[in-house]
């Protein structure tokens, strides 16, 4: 089965759209980075040399220093499909990301984002 063409695509040429979406909101880019950062595990200079490198998304979840147990407690729907029915791992975890960002742009505290409670 062929790639999905997300895989390839570099995570540096999707995160402004995420920072924009979070910002028209009224969030900021520092929160973005922060459900970025919980979700995988990469701090912000890691994550800035991601975004420099030009990384695709699939290696950027195939090295995340620590991918976060607790993201299976993710529910919902992304582009009209339930996020925890998805089988394929990389997709999986593009749209945790995808989800957590829609969360946050929704308005919803980052306490509930991050799973805290």
């Amino acid at each position: 089965m062929a790639k999905h063409r997300i895989y390839e695509m570099s995570f540096a040429s999707v995160y402004p759209l995420y920072v924009a979406k979070a910002e028209k909101k009224g969030r900021t880019k520092a929160e973005v980075d922060q459900i970025i950062s919980w979700l995988t595990g990469y701090g912000q200079k890691e994550l800035q040399a991601q975004l420099k490198k030009q990384t695709d998304f699939e290696a950027f979840f195939a090295e995340a220093p620590k991918i976060n147990p607790s993201r299976a407690l993710i529910k919902g729907v992304v582009c009209g499909v339930r996020v925890e029915d998805i089988e394929e791992p990389t997709m999986r975890e593009i749209r945790y990301l995808d989800k957590l960002i829609d969360e946050l742009a929704q308005g919803k505290a980052m306490d509930k984002i991050l799973r805290k409670e």
